[in-house]
């Protein structure tokens, strides 16, 4: 008889997505993961193969259930300009003191792996790519709708609206600073006239 898994894979995975989240992926060692998700070595590897599928099989979760999810629930409650400037400010938010701030995942692995890994950097493209259509959509609506003008451009201010999103995920971790961050935010929507 096989030896059965005694472990939830979904909780497992989720407990490796918060180690290498908030360490990533080279910090990351897999007595770390061991210790994360009390699972023993062998377990890991003979269920998710070596740390770096780990890693990708992490950060697809991240993508599916945090990225995804929340881009989802902005687009279908929330007015365009609304709903541009809550993403927005999702990563202006400053941590209490001693509160960890991971930052997003994504903008991490584009800033560690991007470069050199070609499977982690299409992850990460693919899911900048969905973000800015994510904001051209919200501006293409809100211009339906009357709430932006019909003079902003809405596939580049989309980019750069993506590239201050990206900006604030690093900013919040280098220089969590409140004004500078809800500076920046404030400065973003004000590009949607």
């Amino acid at each position: 008889m096989p030896w059965e898994k005694k472990f939830d894979r979904a909780k497992v995975l989720d407990k490796a997505m918060q180690a290498f989240w908030s360490r990533g992926y080279e910090a990351t060692s897999m007595q770390t993961l061991v210790e994360r998700t009390g699972i023993n070595r062998g377990s890991l590897y003979a269920t998710y193969g070596d740390k770096r599928a780990l890693f990708l099989a992490s950060l697809h979760m991240y993508d599916d259930r945090i990225r995804r999810k929340r881009l989802a629930a902005l687009e279908s409650s929330a007015p365009p300009r609304e709903a541009v400037r809550r993403l927005l400010q999702t990563f202006a938010e400053v941590k209490s003191a001693g509160e960890e701030n991971c930052g997003c995942f994504l903008t991490n692995t584009a800033l560690e792996l991007a470069a050199h890994d070609p499977e982690a950097g299409a992850i990460v493209a693919k899911a900048q790519k969905e973000i800015e259509e994510f904001f051209e959509r919200m501006i293409l609506k809100g211009q339906t709708e009357g709430d932006i003008p019909a003079g902003v451009n809405p596939k580049k201010t989309a980019r750069g609206l993506l590239a201050a999103l990206i900006g604030l995920a690093v900013l919040s971790r280098s220089r969590p600073e409140r004004e500078l961050l809800n500076g920046i935010v404030e400065e973003a929507v004000g590009r949607l006239g």
